[in-house]
């Protein structure tokens, strides 16, 4: 059974950059055709999707947050990481991994993040 789990500092003080994990169990993220995506939810707002990885280790980002966001990988231990630089308030949200493995897609519990001096 695949499981997806978050990690990282709940909160995150304006201007530093957030840096989450997402360690993967029950699979690999080097699999074919696997996607490795990022997507938070603010506060009382929609879904939003920040990013994902391709299998070839590609990248893809929103628009509004290409600038301030990387996605990155450690194959050695099925983790995948999300940093965003120079966060705001705006960055507050519960933010998810999730892991697509052809046409299914697994998601991690979340996880609160609250930007705040």
């Amino acid at each position: 059974q695949v499981r997806l789990q978050e990690s990282g500092p709940g909160l995150v003080k304006p201007s530093q950059t957030l840096s989450l994990t997402c360690t993967v169990s029950g699979g690999t993220i080097t699999s074919p055709f696997v996607h490795l995506s990022w997507i938070r939810q603010p506060p009382g707002k929609g879904l939003e999707w920040i990013g994902y990885m391709v299998e070839s280790g590609n990248t893809y980002y929103s628009p509004p947050l290409k600038t301030r966001t990387s996605i990155s990988r450690d194959t050695s231990k099925d983790q995948f990481t999300l940093q965003v630089t120079s966060v705001t308030p705006a960055d507050t949200a519960v933010y998810y991994c999730v892991v697509g493995f052809g046409d299914l897609d697994y998601w991690g519990q979340g996880t609160q993040v609250t930007v705040s001096s």
